[in-house]
């Protein structure tokens, strides 16, 4: 069993998030990459344009909230949901909240 520190990880990210990922690790075709994002009060990632991934993208939101664009529906998440990505779908993520939005993500594909 391999046990991370997230604070021994190395940051990426903008003045918008921050991300740290925790194990990537290709399977044959297939890969898995798994991490903490933070997206800060009040604002949008990315910061231009949308997010689209080569992978399907799961989330579980562990603190304050986010909306989600996907096209043109809004989705609001907060603590404790769970969001499924499909891999193509173009998305932005907002964070119209006070406070900090945190997750943890896995990208399968």
């Amino acid at each position: 069993m391999d046990v991370l520190k997230l604070a021994d990880l190395q940051e990426e990210g903008n003045e918008s998030y921050s991300m740290k990922t925790a194990f990537q690790e290709a399977v044959g075709d297939s890969s898995v990459k798994v991490g903490r994002v933070v997206i800060r009060a009040g604002e949008t990632v990315p910061l231009t344009g949308v997010s689209k991934h080569r992978e399907n993208e799961y989330s579980i939101i562990l603190k304050g909230s986010l909306v989600t664009e996907i096209g043109d529906e809004k989705i609001r998440v907060t603590a404790g949901d769970a969001t499924f990505i499909p891999k193509g779908e173009e998305h932005v993520a907002t964070n119209d909240g006070e406070e900090d939005c945190e997750l943890v993500f896995v990208l399968v594909g």
